[in-house]
């Protein structure tokens, strides 16, 4: 086991009942992609995200209707909402006022008379604020000091923005300092964070796909968490959000930072497999799907590494020719058949999590997949 990873020391905010910064675990954070005025759409996807194990959701408000909508929307999540807001002061103050737990503002689009009217409602209402740093939008008067959205340029925004909202004694604040350019993203965080005691939202902004967004966010917030820089994290892929929440506990695990959801171990397979690994460690993803109890899974190809792996993990199976051994904490439970053993590791990961004192997890989780196709 490696060291326990020291985290910089900041003060805290809290955004609805949750705290960031401080103590505080890295929360894991999403936004919606759904069209926010279509209230039901946007409940549903949230609550997906929710029982994903997304901790703070943020929303799209581009017009006066989705800042209304928030009311709304509100009544119907369990988890924090923030609203992300851009050019028009007016919907982050609506949106204040109809219940956003914090809202997200990028000071390079929004004029400073404007930001002063969005702080004093959030002052009003115990509302905190994530001031939005991004590469793509900075004030043009740094943006042309600098002549390209650089690491210095973010961070002489972020600067320049925490002084005007101390001057207006505004400190629940949060700071994101996000670029595409994984480098930059990284110089920019370690500068700020060495600048300022104010909790750091780490992401890498438009970060693409599923595959690509995993590398460069496994690269840009894992090598800043390693430092013990950042508070809340937010993986970005287009696409359906959901799958977010699943790499940013993965980071957050492979780090050893924070073990919610299972561990999935496998091998990448050679010419000594004689088992559908492929299909196998598939139809497990999609069982454990939103499963928040920690454990580790081995799922082993063939008898080199398999039985050793396997027994290292909590639970898993090593096969080989078209049967497996199931294990158990390093234990053989039984030997069963390749068709047999997705419905043999759910019910052993069942009992392991009663075990526990926890409620199943995994006949649950089925029933929701099959029900929401």
């Amino acid at each position: 086991m490696g060291e326990i990873i020291k985290r910089k020391k900041t003060r805290h905010v809290y955004v609805g009942p949750v705290k960031i910064g401080g103590d505080a675990p890295i929360s894991v954070q999403s936004m919606t992609c759904t069209d926010t005025r279509d209230v039901n759409a946007t409940v549903g996807q949230i609550r997906r995200l929710a029982d994903a194990g997304c901790e703070i959701v943020r929303v799209a408000v581009p017009d006066m209707e989705a800042a209304q909508a928030l009311a709304d929307i509100k009544r119907g999540i369990t988890i924090p909402l923030i609203a992300d807001i851009h050019f028009d002061h007016r919907l982050a103050i609506s949106a204040i006022r109809n219940g956003a737990d914090c809202i997200r503002i990028n000071p390079g689009n929004i004029e400073k008379d404007k930001i002063r009217e969005v702080i004093h409602e959030a002052k009003e209402r115990d509302v905190s604020i994530r001031i939005g740093i991004n590469a793509g939008s900075l004030e043009k008067d740094i943006l042309a000091r600098h002549g390209a959205p650089t690491a210095p340029a973010l961070v002489e925004s972020a600067l320049r923005n925490i002084e005007f909202f101390e001057d207006m004694d505004f400190r629940s604040i949060k700071l994101s300092l996000k670029a595409s350019d994984v480098p930059a993203m990284i110089e920019a965080n370690r500068a700020i964070s060495a600048a300022t005691d104010y909790p750091l939202h780490l992401g890498v902004t438009e970060a693409g796909s599923l595959v690509n967004s995993s590398i460069k966010s496994s690269i840009g917030i894992g090598i800043l968490l390693n430092e013990g820089i950042g508070d809340t994290i937010r993986v970005s892929i287009s696409g359906d959000p959901v799958g977010e929440v699943g790499v940013a506990y993965g980071i957050l695990r492979s780090l050893g930072i924070r073990r919610v959801g299972p561990d999935i171990v496998s091998c990448p397979t050679c010419g000594r497999c004689e088992i559908d690994l492929f299909k196998l460690v598939e139809e497990v993803e999609d069982r454990l799907a939103g499963v928040k109890e920690y454990f580790k899974v081995a799922l082993m190809g063939c008898v080199v590494n398999g039985p050793g792996e396997a027994a290292e993990a909590d639970i898993g199976i090593a096969g080989g020719r078209h049967i497996g051994l199931l294990f158990k904490k390093g234990r053989v439970v039984r030997k069963i058949k390749e068709e047999e053993f997705v419905d043999a590791l759910m019910d052993e990961i069942d009992a392991m999590i009663e075990a526990r004192g926890q409620k199943p997890e995994v006949r649950s989780q089925k029933t929701e997949v099959r029900s929401q196709e």
